[in-house]
Parts: structure tokens; C-alpha cells; sequence
């Protein structure tokens, strides 16, 4: 099995964005040197609990202080953004770092309408026309760049003037619609069951029946996200995620949001009876445990939806009076699935 990390760049109660970006540069050698395969950060904005708003600039920085460990986004979130924009950002980050780099790409805005309507500007883009912008990404980001039809003839546009490689471009989602579009592409497909499992075996049945071959991919490629936490405990681990699925089941009510808590405010934390629900059923469908109990949930999963590669999602919070730049959880985490399943 192939097991990959998805960052969100998390920030806790006790942390600066700096204090999270010293652990995502920890989180990602760590993987790096475990032999884990991919690395991807998130999209998200004006989040009080998400470090990670800017995938090209994150997989820069990573990119200068990891040597395999392929990185991507997961994903760009590409309503935000215009198509020529994308195809050279993740152009000129496959020419510094070559064979490295993974687009991957999805349809939510990542944010709030009041931020995503500051982010875009007077650009706003038809949420319909995803499959167009999609097209012109997949074009544009090609070494030979496309032909434009203009009044004096031909024009020619080129994300990056000499390229050699190509970054991998994978669409993410977690509907029937990402999986229609991505097997009609050809191309490779993320469903993100972290947030939600609804329908994943249908999406990922209808994704490999329906799926056309194409220069991104002779066959279907897939594999799913999963929130993790592992510790030398059960009790540990789940005190550890707690803080997590209590912060997503707030925003899952519309409770506005904060940092992510410690481990010791989690523990006195008013839920409502919803709320309460909303974390029992976040925590049955996550990887926690000791290490043979994840290790053995992982491979349930893989199994069970035909997989070989797991991205996981490392939530574990820290406790209080931890070093703010470090997240020993989320580090223990990887280590301890590294040790059972690499």
C-alpha cells in the first residue's frame, strides 16, 4: 500500500501561521523520509483554523527542503483562479522541481461568498463553466501550449516558455458530477472521503466503468482521503482528534470558527446534541487507534474501495504547554503508520 499526506496547514489555539508552517516543513521531511509518496496542501481562506491559502506557494517552500516526496495541491480550487494563472504556476514548479509536482484540482470555492467575492474581484466565474476552465488548464499546462484564433492569425499561448515535463493533473471531488467529468477526461481522481463518504462507491464504480484513456492516464487512477490520528493508545488518539472533529462539527451548524483547540479545552467543550452526532459519526469513519488498529482500518479501506493508495489527513492537536511550533501528534502519526504499512 501507498499512503500519501493531504495538509490543511492547521493552526491551533496556541499557534502563529508561522508556528504551523514550522510544523507542515516538519510533517512534510518526516514523510519525506518515511517513504510516504505524495505530499498535498490545501485551499481554504480566511479560515481562523487553515494556514494553507496559497498550494503554489506552499509546494515552493516544500519543494526547497524535501528530495521525493511528490507535492501538490489538493487542491487549487480553480473557480479562484484564471486558468492561464494556474497552468504557470504549477508549469514553473514542475521545471524546478521535475517529475515532483501534482496539480490537483477542485470546483468549491474553499471559503466563505463575502471571501471569495474579495478574492476574485470583478472576475467572478460561472460555477458551470468548471469544465471549460478545467479543458484549459489541461491544455495550457502542456509543453506545447495552445493555439488562440485571433484577427492577425494564429496566436500561441505557453504557460512556461521550454518545458520539458509536465506537472500531473488529478481532479478532486466528492459527487457523482467530479466523478462523471474526471472519467470523460481521462483523468485522475481524488475522492475526498474525509469529507464526506456519501456516495463514494458509486462515484469511484462510475469513475472506472465510464473512465475514456487519455494522455493523463492509459486507466483509471484513484485513491481516498481519510482523517488519522494514531498514538500508543486508543484513548490518546482519540483525545488527540477530538479537537478536530469538534471544530468541524461547529462549522457544520454554522458556528463561527476559531483556531483549532488543545486537547485540554476539547475535553470541556459544550457540544449540542447535533454537534455530538456530527463528531460520533466523524470518528467511525476515521483512521484512530494504535498503530495495528489503523494500520488494520487502512487496509480495510483500501480493500473495500479497490485502492492502493491512501492519502491521510494527520489531525491530531497537541496539549497544552506542547512547543507551539511542533505538532508531536500529527509527527507520531506518520511515523507510526510508516513503521506498519511502508
Amino acid at each position: 500500500m501507498r499512503l500519501s499526506v493531504l495538509d490543511f496547514v492547521p493552526v491551533r489555539s496556541d499557534q502563529t501561521t508561522g508556528d504551523a508552517l514550522a510544523v507542515t516543513v516538519q510533517l512534510a521531511q518526516t514523510a519525506d523520509r518515511l517513504g510516504f509518496t505524495r505530499y498535498w496542501v490545501t485551499e481554504h481562506h480566511n479560515m481562523p483554523n487553515v494556514g494553507a491559502t496559497n498550494p503554489p506557494v506552499l509546494i515552493a517552500y516544500l519543494a526547497a527542503q524535501t528530495a521525493q516526496l511528490r507535492l501538490g495541491s489538493g487542491g487549487v480550487m480553480l473557480p479562484n483562479h484564471a486558468p492561464l494563472a494556474v497552468a504557470e504556476q504549477f508549469a514553473l514548479l514542475e521545471a524546478a522541481a521535475p517529475g515532483r509536482i501534482d496539480l490537483g484540482i477542485g470546483r468549491a470555492p474553499g471559503s466563505d461568498p463575502v471571501t471569495s467575492a474579495a478574492l476574485r474581484g470583478s472576475h467572478d466565474r460561472d460555477i458551470e463553466k468548471f469544465p471549460e476552465y478545467l479543458d484549459d488548464v489541461a491544455a495550457l499546462v502542456g509543453a506545447r501550449g495552445v493555439v488562440v484564433p485571433v484577427r492577425s492569425g494564429d496566436y500561441r499561448l505557453k504557460a512556461t516558455p521550454a518545458a520539458v515535463g509536465e506537472p500531473q493533473l488529478w481532479l478532486l471531488g466528492s459527487s457523482m458530477y467530479s466523478a462523471h467529468l474526471a472519467a470523460a477526461r481521462g483523468l485522475p481522481y481524488v475522492f475526498a472521503n474525509h469529507f464526506s463518504g456519501k456516495g463514494i462507491e458509486d462515484a469511484l464504480e462510475t469513475y472506472r466503468s465510464r473512465f475514456v484513456p487519455s494522455k493523463f492516464a492509459a486507466e483509471p487512477m484513484t485513491f481516498i482521503t481519510v482523517d488519522a490520528t494514531v498514538a500508543e493508545t486508543q484513548e490518546e488518539a482519540t483525545a488527540l482528534m477530538l479537537p478536530d472533529q469538534q471544530m468541524v462539527a461547529r462549522m457544520l451548524t454554522g458556528v463561527p470558527l476559531g483556531p483549532v483547540p488543545l486537547v485540554e479545552e476539547a475535553a470541556v467543550a459544550q457540544l449540542t446534541e447535533q454537534q455530538h452526532h456530527i463528531v460520533q459519526d466523524r470518528m467511525r469513519r476515521a483512521v484512530v487507534g494504535t498503530p495495528t488498529e489503523a494500520a488494520d482500518q487502512l487496509r480495510v479501506l483500501a480493500e473495500r474501495f479497490d485502492v492502493d493508495e491512501v492519502m491521510v489527513i494527520p489531525v491530531a492537536s497537541a496539549h497544552a504547554g506542547a512547543d507551539p511550533a511542533t505538532a508531536p501528534g500529527r509527527v507520531t502519526t506518520l511515523e507510526l503508520l510508516a513503521k506498519e504499512l511502508l
